[in-house]
């Protein structure tokens, strides 16, 4: 088993990463307290997904807590929330994570529950015919089984209702060509349908594997002990170790793309959105994060301070910018709501500002004043078990890599405001952006 220390910014000692002989990766991390962290994440969410199982990785996530060969359906949830648990899960783009955090226990008791029950939910979920509902044609409006499969469809209609959730989705699609990244992570209601059981199982097992696996431990414990346990739980049954998929990585538009649709809302919305650098690309992506800052995050921001404190019409009611971070390539966007009447002016402000972050050039204020807002963040992220827990489950499966943790701060304190004008010539061109505006219908 092949060992590898990272020196982690606030932890007292080295984080722990333990290659097993299969794949599987265990990270241990220490952190004084009570509290521990207990966490799978899995390298498989929409990217491994194509058009006929758009949706599968999410509701499989739903689906592995719907009971094991040890435990029935709702008893892995009673018996850790009754030790005062936080149990989860999330699905996104290149992962779905599992987590409990809890008090360790008397005498770590309920600590070694946690990892107990976890390991068995990770290992051997049953997917019950009964709680999975059985496959439906969505136009039968007759059917009204409430299992989770009718769950999962009410989360994504409830979802497609929301504005900013079909603003965001039409310009992520066209973002890409040919990328897995351009589908939804929640799926459809068609496909979700027809899944059936054996659709679920054989996905399951084929990437919930030891190579596509890091289980993750964050508090303060034996860590021989602990090693130990994973290793003997995390036996991985019946497993088919799929090739890895290797996805072409789209190239950004050469000329805006535009694309204006009308729905049942009463203000308007746009985003604009670009393809920037890989995760692992560190100090691009460090780049973006300051730019994202100075640009359109928080009352201070250019977009803020210029499009709603300083405009004098009322153009704007909400502007911001984001920037995702993705294995094979992360993405930059500005998004706002704004009053229909205004949509060229609005268009052209946005625009205008954009040019600026070149033409008005960044200050050394608004560069020093963003990095102490990230440094905050990161230190932040320390305080927690759950922070941590999150913090290197990014790392491990995001940009593959948590070594590139040891050097965030030095990197982030080197940047220079001509380092900023690099990637905002790089990524954020107009002419490279994906433009997607939602009316109100009239």
């Amino acid at each position: 088993m092949k060992k590898t220390l990272v020196k982690y910014p606030f932890l007292t000692r080295d984080v722990e990463i333990y290659e097993r002989d299969n794949g599987h990766k265990i990270v241990l991390a220490h952190k004084e307290g009570d509290m521990v962290n207990v966490s799978s994440w899995v390298s498989t969410g929409s990217i491994n997904e194509d058009d006929n199982n758009n949706g599968i990785s999410h509701f499989l996530e739903h689906l592995m807590f719907k009971g094991t060969h040890r435990f029935k359906v709702g008893e892995f949830d009673r018996m850790l929330e009754s030790k005062g648990a936080i149990v989860n899960a999330a699905t996104w783009k290149d992962y779905t994570f599992f987590y409990v955090t809890l008090p360790k226990g008397a005498e770590g008791k309920d600590f070694k529950l946690a990892l107990d029950l976890h390991a068995d939910m990770m290992m051997n979920p049953v997917f019950p015919s009964e709680e999975l509902g059985a496959p439906f044609d969505i136009n039968d409006t007759t059917v009204t089984d409430k299992r989770e499969r009718h769950v999962v469809i009410e989360e994504i209609r409830m979802r497609k209702d929301q504005p900013w959730t079909k603003v965001y989705n039409i310009c992520n699609r066209n973002m890409y060509t040919s990328h897995p990244y351009k589908r939804d992570v929640i799926g459809t209601p068609e496909i979700i349908s027809r899944l059936t059981r054996e659709d679920i199982d054989n996905y399951y097992r084929k990437f919930y594997t030891p190579k596509n696996l890091v289980t993750i431990v964050v508090g303060d414990f034996d860590h021989d002990e602990v090693l130990n346990t994973l290793c003997e739980k995390f036996d991985f049954p019946d497993r088919v170790e799929a090739e890895p998929r290797i996805n072409s990585i789209d190239k950004p538009v050469e000329t805006t793309k535009y694309i204006e649709t009308k729905s049942n809302v009463q203000t308007s919305y746009m985003m604009f959105g670009w393809l920037g650098a890989r995760a692992s690309e560190l100090k691009q992506s460090i780049c973006l994060d300051l730019v994202s800052l100075i640009f359109g995050d928080g009352s201070s921001s250019r977009l803020q301070q210029n499009l709603i404190e300083k405009l004098p019409e009322k153009i704007f009611n909400a502007i911001g910018s984001e920037h995702y971070q993705f294995k094979d390539g992360n993405n930059f966007f500005i998004q706002a709501n704004f009053n229909t009447e205004y949509k060229e002016r609005a268009l052209e402000l946005v625009k205008k500002e954009l040019a600026n972050l070149l033409d008005v050039k960044i200050s050394d204020e608004e560069l020093a004043k963003a990095k102490k807002r990230i440094k905050s963040r990161f230190a932040f992220a320390a305080e927690t078990v759950s922070e941590i827990g999150e913090t290197i489950g990014y790392y491990m499966t995001v940009c593959e890599d948590l070594k590139l943790i040891e050097d965030y701060l030095t990197d982030l304190e080197a940047i220079t405001v001509a380092d900023l004008e690099d990637v905002i010539r790089k990524y954020l061109s107009v002419d490279n952006a994906v433009i997607s505006v939602l009316l109100p219908e009239e």
